[in-house]
């Protein structure tokens, strides 16, 4: 959840990256929910199923603009609801807004989640992945606090609580394994609040849902998303819906908690820029792409150099974004402003010193705000505390299948047809 530069009233935009305290001290909050928490045994899932793994593939919902974000229905719990979860790759705990009772929720489209009996307790690896600052105590070895802030300011406070999952598989069986979740009974809404039930964290951690799903041997550890620029699209959880021979790979730094691949360098119109080290990471909870604020402002630069003597002009009275330009008249698509403006992109070194190059045509970087202008979806991340770090967000992900190969410690990208979900066995690449 991203915070955005004072003045301008921006929608919907995520920056979700997880921020994990130490563990959480006793007080006033913590009283008042486990005195109203049913107490009793702790359950720990213990199924391991040994077979070949196949995939599970999402209907994804929302847009970069006007919504800000893209979610996914998920069924929980035992009778089974459905949920509207954000998804955030920038993140690896998955929570709900929880009655536990709740102490501070905010809206939400359902019910909040009920919890069964079925604590996870202190010194369960996957509490202790939570606390990996080495600044983990057990005040209450029963249970497992926890607290999530984001970069926007919000935050989720609770309790992980174990319950089920009810997945379709590409194999056309079911199943619903026992899954850490986070009951977050106490949240602040951060800068880019909208209606949620919780967060789907995708991230590199083990408190990831992908990472429990390939500890019992259902799927392979491998997230990758396809969002449409028309609105919607899917995520797949598992390796066997694409032709890895059609993807672009890159090595995924070790060195960084995200899903990075390392340091690019930022050419314009195939020349290079002489912005070089940019530490980049991939983050589907980022609605926009933010570069550090040199790269930001070169950007700008050669932008406006391009735009010098077109029929385009900064729209100063359109605050969707920072920067949009109007046209003679309104524009309704990314195509009638296209050929005034050039692709750049970001290129990745890998091991063997080849290059691997992520475009950003202009569909990867503009939107048509309502008022009919071009607006600049890159930000300076600089202004919104990211300091160097670089994050390609939703705009600049559309319509090109991304993956994150956990097991083989790879990031890729491919076109993609985003608008139909994938059958079974099929390609989407």
């Amino acid at each position: 959840m991203g915070k955005e530069k004072e003045g301008f009233c921006v929608v919907g935009v995520l920056v979700l990256f997880l921020f994990l305290g130490s563990s959480v001290t006793s007080d006033d909050r913590q009283k008042r929910w486990r005195k109203a928490m049913i107490s009793g045994e702790t359950m720990a899932s213990s199924m391991l199923i040994n077979r070949v793994p196949s995939s599970i593939v999402l209907p994804l919902h929302g847009n970069v603009y006007p919504n800000g974000y893209y979610n996914v229905t998920l069924n929980i719990g035992q009778p089974s609801k459905p949920y509207f979860l954000d998804v955030d790759t920038g993140s690896d705990l998955t929570w709900l807004q929880c009655d536990a009772p709740c102490v501070q929720c905010t809206e939400a489209p359902h019910p909040y989640y009920r919890p069964r009996n079925n604590l996870v307790p202190c010194m369960d690896p996957i509490c202790q992945s939570l606390h990996s600052n080495g600044d983990h105590r057990c005040e209450n070895p029963g249970q497992c606090d926890y607290e999530v802030e984001y970069a926007d300011g919000g935050s989720s406070f609770g309790v992980l609580v174990r319950d089920t999952f009810n997945l379709n598989f590409t194999s056309e069986k079911r199943h619903s394994p026992l899954l850490a979740l986070g009951c977050g009974y106490d949240q602040f809404p951060g800068g880019s609040h909208h209606p949620i039930d919780g967060v789907l964290g995708l991230g590199k951690g083990k408190s990831s849902i992908v990472s429990q799903l390939s500890s019992l041997g259902l799927v392979r550890n491998v997230i990758g998303h396809c969002l449409s620029g028309h609105g919607g699209g899917f995520l797949f959880f598992g390796d066997d819906l694409y032709d890895s021979s059609r993807v672009a790979w890159t090595p995924m730094s070790p060195d960084v908690k995200h899903y990075s691949p390392g340091l690019a360098e930022l050419t314009f119109d195939g020349k290079t820029t002489g912005f070089k080290n940019l530490l980049t990471t991939f983050d589907s909870g980022a609605s926009y792409t933010y570069l550090n604020s040199q790269a930001y402002q070169g950007l700008i630069s050669l932008l406006k150099k391009e735009l010098s003597g077109e029929p385009l002009r900064e729209a100063l009275d359109d605050q969707t974004l920072p920067l949009c330009w109007k046209g003679r008249k309104p524009f309704k698509s990314i195509r009638d402003v296209k050929k005034y403006f050039k692709t750049f992109a970001l290129s990745f070194t890998n091991e063997r010193k080849s290059k691997t190059e992520l475009e950003f045509p202009p569909e990867a970087y503009l939107i048509i705000s309502s008022k009919g202008n071009a607006c600049l979806g890159i930000l300076n991340g600089t202004e919104v505390g990211l300091n160097d770090l670089n994050v390609i967000g939703d705009i600049s992900m559309q319509d090109r299948v991304v993956i994150y190969d956990n097991e083989k410690e790879r990031i890729g990208w491919a076109p993609g047809n985003c608008n139909r979900l994938p059958k079974s066995k099929s390609f989407i690449i």
